[in-house]
């Protein structure tokens, strides 16, 4: 954990006990703050209460005499409207901030210098994420890996110039993070996101951009026009940094996506980088980018080959994004249960073909209307959860489908029919183009359900 000795002696108010917002009362009573904890929800004051820490309501307490709150990036900040903790503390002229912006000010007290890579994007920072710490990790740094992935960043070791910490950032944790000021800060695609809690996608974008603003070195993806544009304002400013980019190959300086090749132009010249292809791990025109961007994160130790081809073909991946589980026989089982909008299952449908796909759950907007283009891809469908009759309308006549109601049986379908298919390699992919809230808690449960499964089908005899 990190103490946060740059709160010492100061009043802060952390509203939201999750598990970022339990981890930052700790940090900053251990720093030496006065820390008053609140949070609506009893269950959350109930665990802080176990935990020890100092529970205080903060809707009767008056804020005036307080440094800061520190905001869990769940709770509403500006939209749909303020919460009511974030008004009171605005009119009591307390600074708003979260558990990044915690780190900062800490990292610059402490060491300032020290490696901070930060990450954000709509889509793909998970996964950049785990393969910027991998990297790094194969050079033989001491690497931690934490924030919107999962693990709180003040639960991490506290910033030193032996350490690189890689922490992905959500547009909500970037908000309440006004002074970032990473050593390297990623921004991979800007798309519209989170438009109830941000309001508009102006604003939304403007938020993503204060990530690369602030960072020593910026990397910016420049495949879609917000970024592209966040990109020529950097380079006004002179700012430090590299554009990568899978759709411009003509770029004279940066790293691109050549088939599948990773390649850095330096003034119009090209250096192959690496190959991706045959890395599981990096399927997929959307690995290439966030392939890129790692490299580019790296700095100059992305010009040692050797070491940055290793690193690329040993990671390992993220579960339940485009996650091989096994062959049983010729059939080739892919879990992409974080794909839960018709956005996400295009990435693997374009990545994959001879597809047994099990879709459904519960619908997002405008379902998978816009993944028509690719069902030539699929051999067959198998519908699953609440949005089947909706997804059986918009596939038509277009491929075969079959309604299976839940994963088990579709798991069961799938995998009948792709090992009898003629041709060499089906792929039976659960990408379901939906939330799972229909049947299981979140993503997670849904993949690993469908990886349980398919584990118990490879203890089977295959079909002769």
């Amino acid at each position: 954990m990190i103490k946060l000795t740059s709160f010492a002696g100061k009043k802060v108010a952390v509203f939201g006990l999750g598990a970022s917002g339990r981890v930052s009362a700790e940090a900053l009573i251990a720093g030496g703050a006065a820390v008053a904890a609140w949070d609506d929800q009893p269950a959350s004051r109930d665990k802080a209460a176990a935990q020890g820490l100092p529970l205080v309501d903060l809707s009767v307490t008056d804020l005036k005499g307080f440094d800061s709150l520190v905001l869990a990036p769940g709770v509403p900040l500006t939209h749909p409207q303020p919460h009511w903790i974030v008004s009171k503390a605005r009119e009591a002229g307390v600074e708003i901030i979260g558990d990044i912006e915690l780190f900062c000010r800490e990292r610059r007290a402490i060491a300032p210098k020290s490696p901070f890579v930060a990450i954000t994007g709509t889509n793909g920072k998970s996964t950049t994420t785990a393969l910027i710490a991998h990297l790094f990790a194969t050079f033989g740094y001491r690497v931690e890996i934490g924030g919107n992935i999962g693990t709180p960043i003040l639960s991490l070791s506290p910033p030193a110039p032996e350490i690189v910490h890689v922490i992905e950032c959500s547009s909500f944790q970037i908000d309440l993070a006004p002074t970032l000021d990473p050593w390297v800060g990623v921004l991979l695609n800007v798309t519209p996101d989170h438009l109830d809690r941000h309001g508009t996608m102006q604003n939304y974008a403007a938020i993503k951009e204060r990530l690369v603003a602030r960072a020593d070195v910026a990397v910016v993806a420049i495949d879609d026009a917000v970024t592209l544009a966040v990109a020529e304002r950097l380079r006004e400013r002179r700012k430090p940094g590299t554009s990568v980019s899978v759709t411009r190959p003509q770029i004279e300086d940066g790293i691109i996506l050549d088939g599948t090749r990773l390649v850095r132009r330096v003034q119009g010249r090209s250096l192959t980088i690496a190959d991706l292809a045959g890395i599981p791990s990096l399927r997929g025109t959307h690995n290439g980018q966030n392939a890129a961007a790692a490299v580019a994160a790296l700095g100059t130790h992305g010009f040692h080959l050797d070491l940055v081809t290793k690193g690329l073909e040993t990671f390992p991946g993220l579960p339940h994004r485009l996650e091989e589980i096994g062959h049983r026989g010729k059939v080739l089982f892919i879990n992409d249960s974080k794909a839960t909008n018709a956005d996400a299952a295009e990435k693997a449908l374009l990545s994959l073909d001879d597809i047994y796909w099990i879709v459904g759950g519960r619908a997002k907007e405008g379902g998978i209307v816009p993944l028509r283009p690719l069902f030539s891809k699929v051999v067959k469908a198998y519908l699953v959860g609440e949005a089947s009759d909706l997804f059986a309308s918009t596939i038509g006549d277009a491929i075969p489908y079959e309604f299976c109601g839940t994963l088990d049986v579709a798991v069961d379908r799938a995998t009948h029919d792709a090992e009898r298919a003629a041709t060499d390699a089906p792929i039976v992919l659960l990408s379901p183009a939906c939330a799972s809230f229909d049947q299981f808690p979140d993503f997670e449960k849904r993949g690993d359900r469908f990886r349980e499964l398919v584990v118990a089908k490879l203890a089977e005899q295959p079909m002769a």
